[in-house]
């Protein structure tokens, strides 16, 4: 009687870890089909004569190490400046930053909030930046960009209101480096490069966001935790806002370098995670009834298993199996084999052979995740500061 509870316990724990690891498989093997031309970016080129305005957003909360470099590489664009406007929204940063700030030909904001929050700053930029816009560019203080970055945007921003940047890693100074930029593009494939092919809206990141400057205006002030991106996709696809991805326009983003960052870090996401979860729940009976398919989609991937917990859960139990109960094992090295070769796929080739080779820093960064876990406060709306040292 007992091995046949065990027994049942053990294949619904399978069931439930399986379901992550067949979500991540499907759109990494979507990810490898042919890209069908893009009809609609080929329509927004033969309109590439107009010149949209942008408005493009840095909040920056004590970023004095990063946020001057970033703007001084942002205005070296080749887009007409009369066409751009760059807002810094200064937030606890020194006053020899602000000073060297306000020397350059931006809008410097410097708000006091007393609980300061990325959501906020963009608020306030839009309530104080005044001036007549076609788009919002949402960029984090370390993010640089190429100088064609805004003619590509004023391209795809013809068509489409909602575009998400390829994000990748600017920094693989360490093991913990080389393995956040490796999951960042795991991201890029998964969610979004597949999910634009299939049909479906991209996920957002929380930077290298571009959208119409009446979009963002109309869904920015219902934005209230610090998973503001999370927020933000949610309203969009509620409203069936398609959410484009560009993977050939690059944002280059420091990745985190120290495992304290990384904890940091992977709290705000976590937390992020569950809030949009339990936030979205209650709306899936509508979202089913009225076919929001990318609503519904988005719903389910804030329930999957992080993929670093995934990795080493279902090795550690795979060794466990093959060791108590040789029997039961196969099924458990079949999935761990299926959520490899996945990852593998979805890892740009040239990354491949130096993320795998950092795998012996997984299981201490998935230990302070799981430390994350113990910690986390699903109501909590806190900024969470991610220092950067670069």
């Amino acid at each position: 009687m007992i091995w046949t509870i065990l027994h049942i316990l053990e294949i619904t724990l399978w069931v439930i870890i399986s379901f992550s690891v067949f979500y991540v498989a499907f759109f990494a093997v979507i990810s490898l089909f042919y890209e069908k031309e893009d009809r609609v970016a080929i329509h927004a080129q033969a309109l590439y004569h107009r010149m949209g305005r942008f408005l493009v957003l840095y909040p920056a909360y004590k970023e004095d190490r990063v946020i001057i470099n970033a703007v001084e590489q942002f205005l070296l664009q080749k887009y007409p400046a009369t066409h751009y406007t760059v807002a810094v929204i200064s937030d606890h940063m020194q006053p020899e930053t602000n000073e060297k700030l306000s020397k350059l030909p931006i809008t410097l904001l410097t708000p006091v909030f007393e609980k300061s929050s990325k959501a906020k700053a963009m608020q306030y930029a839009i309530n104080e930046v005044k001036g007549e816009f076609d788009n919002v560019v949402i960029l984090d203080a370390d993010n640089v960009v190429r100088p064609g970055f805004l003619d590509q945007l004023n391209v795809l921003s013809t068509i489409y209101d909602a575009i998400q940047c390829h994000r990748c890693a600017k920094n693989a100074n360490n093991d913990v480096a080389v393995l956040d930029g490796a999951s960042e593009e795991i991201n890029n494939t998964i969610f979004r490069k597949a999910h634009n092919r299939l049909g479906l809206s991209s996920a957002l990141i929380g930077s290298g966001m571009c959208f119409s400057y009446e979009l963002f205006k109309k869904n920015v002030f219902q934005l209230s935790t610090a998973g503001e991106d999370r927020e933000m996709e949610a309203l969009l696809l509620h409203q069936e806002v398609f959410i484009k991805y560009a993977p050939d326009i690059h944002v280059f983003d420091e990745k985190v370098s120290n495992q304290d960052n990384f904890q940091k870090q992977r709290m705000r996401w976590m937390t992020a995670q569950v809030q949009s979860l339990l936030s979205n729940l209650p709306k899936i009976p509508k979202a089913i009834l009225h076919g929001k398919v990318n609503f519904i989609d988005k719903t389910i991937q804030q329930a999957l298993i992080p993929r670093s917990i995934l990795i080493v859960l279902l090795g550690g139990i795979s060794v466990i199996m093959t060791l108590l109960f040789p029997s039961w094992c196969e099924k458990w090295w079949i999935l761990f084999g299926i959520l490899t070769l996945s990852l593998f796929i979805a890892i740009p080739a040239p990354l491949r052979v130096s993320s795998f080779a950092k795998v012996l820093a997984i299981p201490g960064l998935v230990l302070r995740m799981l430390k994350n876990i113990l910690h986390m406060d699903h109501k909590n709306t806190d900024f969470i500061h991610t220092e950067h040292t670069t």
